[in-house]
């Protein structure tokens, strides 16, 4: 529960160590990154060339009033929440893309509790997680304390089996729902637990919901509307999203905050000495794509298809592979060697380029690495490309 944990690097470089000076068996076919490869949406040329004058200005840190308000009006829509629940002066800041948001966000939760939580206040990491949350753990001087997300816990972090001890001197979770890389999905109980979690302990949550479009089955609740069903407004969340996932814009580098206005407030002044704006341009672009449902439900349709498509070549060896949420295959490969081995094997029998899950977790208190027994694959290419991958990967397996 409570261990060191090494230096943060990436684990696309720790992957190219892996494989370096090996030559791919075929020809190579790249699914360890999340980069969504989907169209761009349509809207997108026409919206910058309109604002492209734009680009000439320092844009506000809080971002302009058109903004704020199509965050705040998507996020009513779509968790169900009654006009004016998102405050639109104080309630919404814009992101240099989800990940530099979390960062600063827990450099900001560090900063503001002061000694409040004692000499090393803990923030709770889920495991495996996303590398950002360890490295601003690290940065802000906190110890990172990893909660296991393995099968027996449905892959989501159960926080509230922490000691009293440990929750009181926490200023900050981390929990991603759909989960990355596992795809599971907390129910909305659960996330109201979280809440109820943070706000009894005084520390923040921050949930990452940056796969919350990409779902098959029933759209994902979220943390927004467990807080408002709770009472008490929005105070003690934060949730973080962003165009990447929803509309394949990853290169925008345009991400969002939404929740407790006290907190962003105060997070607001310290960001406006520390960190990058979003373009006008591209706060024009996400108030279009923010109005537009049109794309992402195309965007699921083609996910859908290669979820099939996986289930068919796969499904005799991975009965539940396909997860609720997200665009990622999470395989337990554990009987073939686990994830490096196959890896490895993956690249130089067929040149496939996945993620060995042990890089993307980190080994507990307890001794074990919760994701080294698998493998991480982004269904992110094409239909065709995404069969050819996984077939190669069924041949390996065989």
């Amino acid at each position: 529960m409570t261990t060191p944990l090494p230096p943060p690097v990436s684990p696309f470089q720790r992957l190219g160590r892996l494989i370096a000076g090996v030559a791919p068996g075929r020809p190579p076919i790249d699914v360890s990154v999340g980069e969504p490869r989907h169209p761009v949406p349509a809207f997108v040329g026409p919206v910058l060339d309109a604002a492209l004058a734009d680009f000439v200005r320092y844009p506000p840190i809080k971002g302009t009033p058109a903004f704020r308000a199509a965050v705040a009006g998507w996020a009513e829509r779509r968790f169900g929440l009654p006009d004016g629940t998102v405050d639109r002066d104080d309630g919404v800041l814009p992101l240099n893309g989800s990940r530099e948001g979390l960062f600063h966000a827990t450099l900001t939760a560090v900063r503001l509790a002061g000694g409040a939580k004692g000499p090393r206040p803990a923030i709770l990491l889920p495991n495996p997680f996303y590398a950002v949350y360890a490295a601003a753990a690290e940065a802000a001087g906190a110890e990172p304390v990893l909660v296991s997300a393995g099968r027996d816990d449905g892959f989501l972090p159960r926080f509230e089996a922490l000691p009293e001890e440990l929750l009181a001197r926490t200023v900050a979770a981390f929990h991603a729902s759909p989960a990355n890389p596992q795809g599971a999905v907390a129910d909305l109980a659960m996330l109201q637990g979280l809440v109820r979690l943070a706000r009894r302990h005084g520390f923040l949550l921050f949930s990452d919901e940056c796969y919350s479009e990409i779902w098959r089955g029933r759209a994902p609740d979220g943390v927004l509307a467990a807080a408002h069903g709770l009472g008490d407004g929005l105070s003690g969340v934060v949730a973080f999203n962003s165009l990447s996932k929803r509309s394949n814009l990853a290169g925008a580098r345009c991400g969002f905050a939404i929740g407790d206005p006290a907190f962003l407030a105060a997070w607001a002044v310290f960001r406006n000495v520390s960190a990058p704006q979003v373009p006008l341009p591209i706060q024009a672009v996400a108030v279009a794509a923010l109005g537009d449902e049109a794309h992402v439900v195309e965007n699921r349709r083609l996910y859908d298809l290669k979820y099939a498509a996986a289930a068919d070549i796969l499904g005799d060896r991975f009965p539940d592979l396909v997860p609720p949420g997200g665009f990622f295959l999470w395989l337990d490969v554990g009987r073939w060697g686990g994830g490096e081995t196959v890896a490895a094997r993956l690249w130089g029998e067929v040149g496939v380029k996945v993620v060995p899950g042990g890089y993307l977790s980190a080994t507990g208190a307890d001794g074990v690495n919760p994701g080294a027994d698998f493998i991480r694959i982004a269904m992110v290419e094409s239909l065709a490309t995404s069969r050819e991958a996984l077939s190669r990967l069924s041949e390996v397996l065989s």
